[in-house]
């Protein structure tokens, strides 16, 4: 498949990495001559400086023979106007554009604008994104890392390992024999920085994170038994009232379990606006790392601060003075991948990476209609890859200890008509059937081939 990609900032060359890799015909597309000179000498892509939404430039980056296009500038005016002239002028037949302004999304979310006039098949909002990031963080507080799968039946959680997880030093396939019962399942192990997936002779040990693949009604029995509290979230103190905060706000008051929010935000325009938009929410006016501020917002009661401002030093630095003034739990939002081995060392107990949500919903919508769902670990480090089982995939009909799959490839739940069920030796995969699996990075074209499903989407 032949995709142009405008835009080689962090998603955009996520993005390239991902389908350059597997043998995609990839352009990128940026009017910064460094960093398109960054993905051509780093990747196996072709680069084009300029600007993305010229026609000449995109005549040179191949448009009138692409089957995609993914308009991932700075600017959302640029990636529309992008997508407009791919569609008017070269027929391009796959349009996708990230937009982040609130002002666009909501009118094309709520259907105001007619394809035929604003040509994008698929919306990609960072914003809306990482609010459902939060929200799934704050569903498993114990967890540094959450995603749903199978329409919300089953969880992928990112677990920290202490002294206090009751499993360590156990061989993985004896944690069958001691919870029989326990829908849950290990698939991926990051040690020392490296990740991997680990054989059921592997042991875990202190330092560790583990990613679990768990049945939504065994989420508390699981974190118990890696040593996890399950305290439910009743307070919570959002720092930055701009469109991430106010979605999670938003979110949280149309729940019926009445999480208490606070948001505090420094610009007052943005503080009123937010306060005339939200019923139930308290919004304070000032800095967020403010310990008297901090105090008056009762951050020592509270169950968990969320720092979700533009910058991730700020989001960092709240998150530390929170918990030091007793707050239970710190999420904080980082875009900077080298600052997340940071975060463990200040206390901080989970993060939300905007890049790699944006990266994992881009990538979903691309892929093969049989991929339900993809969920990008780490710095694309590895695949979480949701997809139904088709009549003419090497899987179907065979039991999963028959199956010869790669060494970084682990099955994480099976679907059945409808019903999610631990991934055991001797069950069997059958035509449409629906499985998760992880996937180290390199491994993934193996698996597709596996799924019998390809990237490109025609």
């Amino acid at each position: 498949m032949k995709v142009i990609i405008c835009g080689a900032g962090q998603v955009g060359w996520q993005i390239a990495r991902h389908l350059s890799g597997e043998r995609n015909d990839v352009t990128v597309v940026d009017n910064n001559p460094d960093l398109v000179r960054r993905a051509s000498e780093t990747l196996d892509v072709q680069g084009v400086t300029g600007f993305a939404s010229y026609p000449d430039v995109l005549e040179k980056a191949g448009a009138r023979d692409a089957d995609m296009i993914i308009a991932a500038t700075h600017s959302d005016e640029v990636n529309m106007v992008t997508c407009q002239v791919a569609h008017s002028v070269f027929a391009v037949p796959r349009k996708i554009a990230r937009l982040r302004a609130q002002s666009y999304t909501d009118a094309i979310y709520a259907d105001l604008y007619r394809r035929d006039h604003l040509p994008i098949d698929v919306v990609i909002s960072p914003e809306r994104e990482v609010a459902e990031a939060a929200l799934q963080r704050l569903a498993a507080p114990a967890a540094f890392d959450a995603e749903s799968f199978f329409e919300g039946q089953a969880q992928l959680l990112g677990i920290d390992l202490t002294d206090e997880c009751p499993v360590l030093n156990t061989p993985l396939r004896q944690l069958n024999d001691l919870f029989p019962t326990l829908r849950a399942i290990v698939v991926g192990v990051r040690r020392k920085g490296r990740l991997f997936a680990p054989d059921p002779g592997d042991q875990l040990f202190e330092g560790d994170q583990a990613y679990v693949f768990t049945h939504r009604e065994d989420i508390h029995r699981t974190l118990e038994v890696f040593g996890k509290s399950t305290k439910k979230q009743e307070r919570l103190i959002i720092v930055g009232g701009g469109n991430v905060g106010l979605g999670v706000a938003r979110a949280l008051e149309a729940r019926s379990d009445r999480i208490r929010a606070k948001i505090i935000e420094m610009d007052r325009s943005r503080a009123e606006y937010a306060a005339d938009h939200l019923e139930r929410t308290i919004v304070l006016h000032g800095d967020g790392m403010d310990i008297d501020l901090l105090t008056e917002a009762a951050i020592d009661r509270a169950d968990a601060v969320l720092a979700v401002t533009d910058d991730d030093k700020t989001n960092m630095l709240v998150a530390v003075r929170a918990k030091s003034a007793g707050c239970a739990m710190a999420i904080a939002l980082v875009n900077d991948p080298t600052l997340l081995p940071l975060l463990g060392e200040l206390g901080i107990d989970a993060h939300i990476n905007p890049r790699a949500t944006t990266v994992s919903s881009i990538l979903r919508h691309i892929r093969h209609g049989r991929v339900r769902q993809i969920y990008s670990i780490g710095d694309a480090e590895a695949e979480v890859i949701e997809a139904q089982v088709l009549g003419t995939s090497p899987l179907a009909g065979r039991q999963i200890r028959d199956i010869e799959f790669p060494e970084g490839v682990l099955v994480g739940a099976v679907m059945k008509a409808g019903k999610v069920m631990k991934p055991t030796g001797d069950l069997r995969i059958d035509e449409g059937d629906v499985i998760a699996i992880f996937a180290m990075t390199p491994d993934v074209p193996e698996v597709e081939r596996l799924l019998q499903v390809s990237i490109d989407f025609f």
